[in-house]
């Protein structure tokens, strides 16, 4: 990733500090030794600052007398660790990835911040005033008390909230990023559909996850969500074991990430390539309502709102197709009970002030329908971003009209004929 993303990063968060501060950001959520699971205990706020994927690494940034300096701290080479679990990166390559000069051991930190502190007021850290006392500690909820029993002076302010406002509003080279993830996750959605019938759903997920994968993504966004049947009617359903038959729809919510940005996506579609009258009826309204949301995207308006104008459609709509009788939100939410949006980035669920929406933010826009009666769970998600005027789908590529998924899976099952 181009290095000026970080350096700008950094530039937004010394802007927002007080003067007088530093803030001091670590490279683990959580201080464990499970290194099979640091990918995802990278905390994100570190990233940000500096792009280096490593777990042990410290990011401090100073304002002192209006005066602003960076720098990172990190583990010198080790060749135990090496021939383990692979080499630390080396200073040169530090500054290289995260534009960084001013590169430091690890071992001289304590040292660094007893050398500073009585030149600051305020010392940033993740956590928020409650978190203190939390049983499950993070590495800042450790170094908070570290600090404040040799420093009782010093003043903990929460970063988290400096994040938020920063991570809110996306950059262009962010938003290239997701652009690449969502086109990894339509490339992995077209593998599905290529091999689409009656299975286990973990097996029709399995040729997301191949293509996925092949093409080079580091990751996912979260679990992928492959529910079939009366399984789509369950929001997080996230066994993926049962056998997806002839006749079920399949709701798939899932993304690749790459660099750690991540793509989120829902599509339904027809075991047997063919909706039958009532799963296409229910499904269009749905996706009608999608195309309403995204017709009222843009800034100055609220993810509050867009669901409201989605649960007015909903209330007409449901009762024309006799589902629901007096058209009350309440009827509504027995078919429709989560957000239609959620801001998206570094993590699935983005860092987002919930004011209302920027030019920059980038949010899901995911309408859906329950009806276990009928077995039939649907859901359709793209994610969108704000633009000064309006709203931009960013992931246009990707199949969802009726017609268009019927036609796909028709032409390949007859290619393979």
């Amino acid at each position: 990733m181009d290095k000026e993303l970080f350096i700008n990063n950094r530039k937004k968060l010394l802007e927002l500090m007080e003067n007088d501060s530093i803030l001091v950001s670590f490279s683990r959520r959580k201080d464990t030794d499970d290194i099979f699971c640091q990918r995802y205990n990278l905390n994100r706020n570190y990233f940000y600052l500096c792009g280096v994927v490593e777990f042990e690494n410290i990011v401090v940034l100073c304002k002192i007398d209006n005066k602003t300096s960076e720098m990172i701290f990190i583990n010198p080479y080790d060749e135990y660790k090496a021939k383990w679990v692979g080499a630390p990166k080396s200073k040169e390559e530090v500054t290289n990835i995260s534009g960084i000069s001013n590169v430091r051991y690890l071992d001289t930190f304590d040292s660094f911040i007893s050398g500073v502190i009585n030149n600051v007021n305020n010392i940033y850290l993740d956590i928020c005033d409650n978190e203190l006392d939390a049983n499950q500690l993070t590495s800042d909820q450790i170094y908070a008390k570290k600090l404040l029993t040799k420093y009782p002076f010093i003043k903990i302010l929460n970063s988290r909230k400096l994040f938020t406002i920063a991570r809110t509003v996306k950059s262009d080279i962010e938003i290239a990023e997701m652009k690449k993830a969502i086109e990894i996750t339509n490339q992995g959605l077209i593998n599905v559909l290529k091999h689409i019938k009656p299975a286990m759903e973990y097996e029709l997920e399995s040729y997301f996850d191949q293509k996925v994968k092949a093409l080079g993504a580091t990751g996912y966004s979260f679990p992928t969500i492959a529910a079939s049947g009366a399984n789509g009617c369950c929001l997080h359903y996230s066994e993926n074991n049962s056998f997806a038959k002839d006749g079920d729809l399949i709701l798939f919510d899932l993304g690749a990430s790459l660099n750690m940005y991540c793509a989120d996506i829902s599509r339904t579609y027809p075991i047997n390539g063919k909706f039958t009258p009532r799963q296409k009826q229910i499904y269009n309204i749905v996706l009608e309502g999608q195309k309403l949301v995204f017709n009222n995207a843009k800034p100055g308006v609220t993810t509050r709102e867009l669901n409201s104008i989605l649960r007015k459609y909903f209330a007409v709509e449901l009762k024309k197709i006799g589902l629901i009788n007096e058209g009350t939100d309440a009827e509504v939410s027995k078919y429709y009970f989560h957000g239609v949006s959620h801001h998206i980035g570094l993590d699935c669920h983005d860092l987002c002030d919930y004011g209302p929406l920027k030019a920059g933010c980038v949010i899901s826009n995911e309408p859906g329908l329950y009806i276990p009666e009928y077995n039939i769970g649907i859901r359709i998600e793209d994610d969108v971003l704000i633009t000064e005027n309006g709203a931009e789908w960013l992931s246009p590529q990707i199949i969802k009209e009726v017609d268009e998924i019927e036609n796909f899976i028709a032409n390949n099952k007859a290619i393979e004929e």
